[in-house]
């Protein structure tokens, strides 16, 4: 390479080394970790031959390891093959993908589906695609990361209501007037549930949108774990955004709507029209999860009985929670490089939790996210909790 072309390149090299150095040292410099999974044990794996209990899954279902959905994607790969061999509107969509978009109608009550490989995709997807310079979009505080980036793409101008405060919302849609509202069911970071039936009302007063990321509640809220649109019978929505990659355990996700809607993004959605389809492989096994959620209530019944399980023991313990009632059970610390060590700590004790900290939360929330499953034990749970306090007592 010519010293023109190096020096030429220097600068953004440098703006790369100088990015990673600074997040570094702010503690906030996000880095991969390999684990060995084991196949006997869904809630175990192994970090450099150290091995942990998992308390930082979206798995919630433990359905990423259950046979009728493992034989179902090796049936799915024999039949269909294992890629999705070219663009959905080229000859990439079959019978195994129209039987998974024909399961999440059935199961939710929409009128069409359109899968996509993953859950980013689909929301920056609908908000690129639905919205445009014209629109103004009124959104939870809290929302996922890839419906903000969607809406900023779109051109929409983006207003934002206090985090599941119906008060706000309805001041912010008499002030705005809204073509959509956007919320998510259960949000990632905080594990609260929106209050769906309120802003549903709200919208179809004022003839607005109301669209749904359902990401960490389909599966496991609603009628038979249903999501969103189940939880209660006037609830409407206009699109829902499904994910497979928590609850279902398998990989991809979904856009729910109208016959219109999807018919639109199918001709408009460039992430769509320009990707290869979703492996009709997944498609099956995800057919496969929510069919076996439906026959087997029992695996929910036991992610709940964790959940209370882990909140009583927490409040015998006395460590403050936030109030979540479902999986997903933050533990607030604030300051992330104190978050960093406790969650060091919980590991040298064989414990895994994800330490999150901003961006991904607001300045002063670091947190631990402890997620339950069903996969986990009551002796699990109490054992990680009696460490944690122990801990916390020590910080």
């Amino acid at each position: 390479m010519s010293d023109v072309a190096t020096k030429k390149i220097q600068p953004l090299n440098d703006r790369v080394v100088e990015a990673n150095r600074s997040l570094a040292g702010k503690g906030l410099l996000r880095k991969r970790v390999k684990v060995m999974l084991d196949p006997e044990h869904a809630s175990c794996f192994e970090v450099d031959d150290l091995p942990y209990i998992n308390f930082s899954s979206n798995d919630y279902l433990g359905l990423s390891r259950a046979h009728t959905v493992i034989d179902a994607l090796h049936s799915g790969a024999q039949d269909y093959g294992v890629g999705g061999a070219a663009s959905p509107l080229v000859v990439g969509y079959n019978q195994a993908h129209q039987q998974l978009e024909r399961a999440l109608c059935n199961a939710t009550g929409h009128e069409a589906a359109l899968l996509f490989c993953s859950g980013f995709t689909a929301n920056h997807a609908l908000m690129k695609t639905l919205f445009n310079g014209s629109d103004t979009v009124l959104t939870d505080k809290l929302v996922h990361a890839s419906v903000i980036d969607g809406l900023q793409d779109s051109g929409a101008v983006l207003k934002r209501f206090i985090h599941n405060d119906v008060a706000s919302a309805c001041q912010n849609v008499e002030r705005y007037a809204p073509c959509a509202v956007i919320t998510e069911s259960v949000f990632s970071m905080d594990g609260d549930i929106a209050p769906l039936a309120e802003l549903s009302a709200l919208c179809q007063q004022q003839g607005a949108w109301f669209i749904v990321d359902d990401a960490h509640g389909f599966g496991v809220i609603g009628e038979h774990g249903m999501g969103a649109s189940t939880v209660a019978s006037d609830i409407h929505i206009d699109a829902q955004v499904v994910t497979f990659g928590k609850a279902l355990g398998g990989q991809g996700a979904a856009i729910l709507g109208s016959q219109d809607l999807i018919d639109y993004l199918v001709a408009n959605a460039r992430q769509y029209i320009y990707s290869t389809a979703l492996s009709p492989a997944n498609a099956a096994a995800v057919t496969a999860s929510i069919n076996t959620i439906i026959a087997k209530p029992q695996l929910n019944e036991k992610l709940q009985a964790n959940v209370v399980n882990f909140i009583a023991s927490c409040e015998a313990a006395n460590i403050a929670l936030t109030g979540s009632t479902t999986a997903i059970q933050p533990i607030i610390i604030g300051d992330s490089a104190r978050t960093l060590a406790i969650a060091k700590r919980l590991k040298e004790h064989g414990f895994w939790v994800g330490a999150i900290r901003p961006p991904t939360v607001a300045q002063g929330s670091a947190r631990l996210r402890v997620t339950l499953t069903a996969e986990h034990c009551e002796e699990d749970i109490h054992a990680f909790v009696a460490v944690l306090a122990g801990i916390l007592q020590d910080q």
